[in-house]
């Protein structure tokens, strides 16, 4: 998963380079929109990465509550994953194992992982390869509920004009609103996972996507930041319940490398 997330671009995100391309109408940005799909065809065929940040792994695992895992440690078994992914895959390890002292762990490991415990028998694993770039370009913001819908827009927005051309746009804007501080951002996040194009199932949300995508790239700031009207390929929005005093929002902000795999065991 870790190889292939990086060397092959999931469809949703070509099929999404192409779609801006025929709406771009600045030449610089359907240049830059060119050149990113030539790399994607170079990445595929001759099986290197995509980006020379070949992400932190982070898994949203949905473990079947009938799913009984034997011979050995779930969370070990994906670390060792990774391990050898990374390793005979040639795949940069940026992972320090500690965040003040800065030494390289040399093998990506730890990954970030969630678990899920969902109903059924089967064992579904999301990967996604998070560069850091992008994940530096992330915000969260404890908004009042008087601000109201008008106020996560404002913040969304504003967010993706701070990230400027950072996140090496065209981006994917990931929304978390509800819950609490961190499943606000944990929301974020996995909204990214979500395939380009998807909409959420709630048509007040799908419709605030909407509304927010067409905003987003009416800011000019475009593909690589050099301008353009592709500034975001998707806005994916999940929400929670949230407690009568908070409104949590959190974004997280993907790269055009929008590298997720997903595998059922």
């Amino acid at each position: 998963m870790v190889q292939t997330a990086n060397f092959d671009l999931g469809g949703d995100v070509e099929n999404a380079f192409k779609q801006a391309l025929n709406k771009e109408e600045s030449p610089t940005g359907r240049d830059v929109l060119n050149q990113l799909l030539e790399n994607v065809e170079i990445a595929r065929t001759e099986r290197v990465p995509i980006c020379q940040d070949t992400g932190f792994a982070v898994f949203i695992v949905e473990l079947g509550q009938d799913v009984h895992i034997v011979g050995g440690n779930l969370n070990d078994a994906i670390n060792e994953g990774v391990r050898r992914g990374y390793k005979e895959g040639y795949l940069r390890k940026s992972i320090v194992g500690h965040p003040l002292e800065r030494k390289n762990t040399g093998d990506n490991t730890p990954a970030i992982i969630h678990i899920e415990l969902v109903e059924g028998d089967q064992l579904k694993i999301h990967m996604s390869a998070k560069g850091g770039g992008s994940e530096n370009m992330s915000f969260l913001k404890m908004l009042k509920p008087s601000d109201g819908v008008e106020g996560v827009k404002d913040f969304i927005i504003e967010c993706v004009k701070t990230a400027g051309p950072n996140p090496c746009p065209p981006i994917v804007v990931g929304v978390g609103i509800g819950g609490t501080f961190e499943k606000a951002a944990y929301l974020a996040k996995k909204s990214l996972f979500r395939e380009i194009g998807k909409r959420s199932k709630l048509p007040e949300i799908a419709e605030l996507e909407e509304e927010l995508l067409e905003k987003i790239n009416k800011l000019g700031i475009g593909p690589q930041g050099m301008g353009g009207r592709t500034t975001a390929l998707d806005v994916h929005i999940e929400i929670y319940p949230a407690h009568i005093a908070s409104l949590p929002v959190a974004v997280n902000i993907n790269c055009h490398a929008g590298r997720h795999k997903e595998v059922i065991l």
